[in-house]
């Protein structure tokens, strides 16, 4: 894989010539709705040919098969296809045995750099005595490239029929799907959600449903409501076992409790809690995580920080999901969602007191789109990577490219004179997100929130690591 920054005065015509990769597999890689229109700034992935194949309407997978000199076994097993014969257009294969055609101009380091591969891998599969013996025409084999396996988090909030479509589409990229949200109630009951179908949906592409438990009510988090659990062991107990209840109806395998904007005074008790609900839990065989606001200390101050006990908790759950993004909130200035210094800056932090091992890192799927200049009080509209490009291609806007918050942002006007500013995410700022995930060696990344948009991210996910699955 690629990712080229378009240009002025490009076109995809040129850009796949110079990359050697048919103009339709670029196209449907990146889901372009007008190929001919592209927008200088604009992160295009381009698959590495003979490596990568984006599935074209009409394709099957055994004649994938046959093109490439493999079989549909092969390509089933290096993709973690649960159904080989449910695949979906623009769904990017890996081919596990694949060739390469040195061209004039080719070095061994320029084509392993091309298909993201060692060059001695290449000369030893190859037996290639000297890597400066290489000739036009010569056919080299590739070796597949390794890819470690992480475990992988999508929270859905949509839970109709496109959201189950939208599952069997991705699901291949999760290990947990988690629906949001089941709310406390105050007798230690939960309210209802009508969560069947994406279970179903879930379980059928081997992904573990995860429970989502909130102190969420009408449309906030409730403090009160938090106290009145945490304060009372005889509700708690209600609550576990209406929890266990569900659990085990429905199919779920874990549990993720999202409680936000605790009394700072309620810490200690969040903590006692969580281990009665992990001593009830784990021997009936589910798994136990929460999600933690970015904290910078261990002090940090704030009702949504102060009872978020980072040490304690990575002693007490399986895992921590950290929600690192909404820097650049729908109600605050225009700001990149995650900008990547700061959520450095919260593992910097966090992997000094949880194992690196328990903790997935949060990333958005979305961008916003503010009016400027800012005004305190109004309200960015949430828009996905892809209707971000769409703007920028109406209003003919130039993409920039923050290189210390690792995101793109564009501005333009629109027809009534109103300016505006747009943070997103695409193909580089997705890759910046999955290097740290790799290089601070953590247990996977969660994403928030699916229904979005953003067939890079994908892509590119696809090319870093495989998703652990767990059933």
């Amino acid at each position: 894989m690629n990712i080229h920054v378009v240009k002025k005065g490009e076109s995809l015509q040129a850009i796949s010539k110079r990359y050697g990769v048919n103009i339709t597999q670029i196209s449907t890689a990146n889901q372009l709705k007008n190929p001919d229109t592209l927008v200088i700034g604009q992160a295009l992935v381009i698959p590495s040919p003979g490596y990568e194949y984006i599935i074209q309407p009409g394709d099957n997978l055994w004649a994938i098969a046959q093109r490439f000199g493999t079989s549909v076994q092969a390509i089933a097993v290096a993709n973690q296809l649960s159904n080989p014969i449910d695949i979906s257009i623009g769904q990017v294969l890996f081919i596990p045995i694949h060739y390469h055609t040195v061209r004039p101009g080719e070095s061994l380091w320029s084509i392993a750099q091309a298909y993201n591969v060692n060059p001695s891998d290449i000369t030893e599969v190859n037996h290639i005595a000297s890597p400066y013996t290489l000739y036009i025409g010569q056919v080299l084999r590739i070796p597949e490239r390794t890819r470690p396996f992480k475990e992988v988090n999508a929270y859905i909030t949509t839970l109709d029929a496109s959201a189950t479509e939208n599952i069997h589409q991705l699901g291949r990229y999760f290990t947990y799907l988690a629906p949001f949200t089941y709310s406390i109630k105050e007798d230690g009951s939960l309210t209802e959600l009508n969560d069947t179908a994406v279970i179903r949906a879930a379980r059928s592409e081997h992904v573990s449903p995860l429970l989502v438990v909130t102190n969420f009510v009408n449309q906030n988090f409730n403090s009160d409501l938090a106290a009145s659990l945490l304060r009372n062991q005889s509700v708690q107990d209600l609550l576990i076992q209406n929890l266990l209840s569900i659990m085990q109806e429905k199919g779920y395998n874990a549990v993720n409790f999202d409680f936000e904007y605790i009394y700072p005074e309620d810490r200690e008790n969040y903590n006692s809690f969580l281990s009665r609900v992990v001593s009830q839990l784990h021997p009936q065989g589910f798994l136990v995580s929460t999600a933690l606001a970015p904290k910078l200390t261990s002090e940090q101050k704030g009702i949504l920080y102060e009872a978020h006990d980072y040490e304690a908790q990575g002693k007490i759950v399986d895992f921590i999901i950290l929600m690192t993004y909404e820097w650049g909130w729908a109600g605050g200035r225009p700001w990149a969602i995650a900008p990547i210094n700061e959520v450095k800056k919260v593992l910097d932090y966090a992997v000094t007191v949880i194992p690196r091992n328990k903790i997935m890192m949060g990333a958005p799927l979305y961008g916003r789109d503010w009016k400027i200049p800012w005004q305190e009080g109004t309200l960015a509209k949430t828009v996905s990577p892809q209707r971000a490009i769409q703007l920028a291609q109406k209003y003919g806007a130039t993409i920039e490219y923050n290189t210390t918050y690792q995101s793109p942002f564009f501005r333009y006007t629109d027809e009534n004179g109103q300016q505006h500013e747009v943070w997103f995410e695409d193909a580089r700022s997705a890759q910046a997100k999955f290097d740290v995930v790799n290089n601070y060696r953590l247990r996977g990344i969660s994403y928030w929130v699916l229904g979005t948009p953003f067939p890079q991210n994908w892509f590119v996910q696809e090319n870093n690591f495989k998703a652990r699955k767990l059933i």
